[in-house]
């Protein structure tokens, strides 16, 4: 199965009708994850047929209201849904008083448990890992706390040559033995090397996501070669000022970022309203970076 990307929000932070405030998922395997959630969330996860029971871990990379919005009544709706697994949310310092707050003010006490995991600032961390897998937080330069993403699919075993189980007469004890890589022993006592058994594994893939952030080199060493790189290009290279001043990058920026991270593909997204449609966006990032993809709400990309 190919890892999935779909895009349920592009905007930044005014919504407008062709566009919702940031929030994506991103399927690998069979484990879903929600990146931020801004306003409209649920919605789109219904247009997308996405169901919210499908996730456990909620990723939010700051406390600005474009990228988290939304959570609140998620949360709230997963417990009319009478929701009894655990939720697990990565998140900046201070969310959690945020909903506290809010569930307070309700009256609301929910039907699972929430459990928040406060980002830190220190580079590159490990925050999560399950058997699909692995995922990292790391800092990006922003007017407040905000932290980029980045994941990565855990390595798969090996798949058996069918011919060479009925030819070595291989039992099924011993085959995810060969897939995880040993060599088989014969009833004789002779070695068959395992390449001979077995195919090649499928390269794990990566991707990571870049939220609200000035234009910053010293961030590349962490997302350096993901399959898929999601960057914030708020306003085309013309308004580099303006840009600067609020602390987001420009599409020319963004490309310039990924060629230098030796990134496979670029997708570009959180877009001023001021841009009623992006192929102007889409061209300046082009000019430095061919493989650009532009972010609209409802895209899947998929990494096969």
């Amino acid at each position: 199965m190919s890892l999935k990307l779909t895009i349920l929000g592009c905007g930044s932070a005014t919504p407008t009708i062709d566009r919702n405030p940031t929030a994506q998922v991103l399927q690998v395997l069979e484990r879903f994850f929600l990146i931020d959630c801004g306003e409209g969330t649920q919605l789109q996860m219904r247009r997308n047929k996405i169901r919210p029971r499908h996730f456990d871990h909620i990723f939010i990379s700051h406390l600005h209201g474009d990228h988290y919005l939304g959570l609140f009544g998620l949360l709230s709706s997963l417990h009319l849904y009478s929701r009894n697994k655990p939720m697990y949310v990565f998140c900046p310092p201070k969310l959690k008083e945020i909903i506290d707050l809010q569930l307070t003010a309700s009256g609301t006490r929910l039907s699972y448990e929430l459990h928040f995991h406060e980002l830190v600032e220190n580079g590159e961390q490990l925050i999560i890992e399950t058997n699909e897998a692995a995922v990292y937080s790391f800092p990006m330069n922003h007017r407040i706390p905000c932290w980029g993403f980045k994941f990565v699919e855990k390595p798969r075993p090996k798949s058996m040559k069918g011919e060479k189980i009925r030819e070595y007469n291989i039992s099924f004890s011993k085959i995810d033995e060969i897939r995880n890589g040993n060599n088989f022993v014969n009833e004789n006592g002779k070695i068959i090397p395992n390449d001979e058994l077995t195919f090649p594994a499928k390269e794990t893939r990566t991707y990571a996501f870049c939220s609200d952030t000035i234009y910053d080199e010293s961030i590349i060493p962490y997302v350096k070669g993901v399959d898929l790189l999601y960057h914030e290009a708020t306003f085309a290279h013309e308004l580099l000022d303006k840009a600067t001043n609020r602390y987001h990058t420009t599409a020319l920026q963004a490309a310039t970022f990924a060629l230098k991270a030796e990134a496979k593909t670029l997708i570009i997204g959180h877009y001023s309203s001021r841009y009623g449609e992006v192929s102007a966006l889409l061209n300046e990032a082009r000019t430095v970076f061919e493989n650009t993809i532009a972010a609209s709400d409802n895209l899947v990309i998929e990494i096969s």
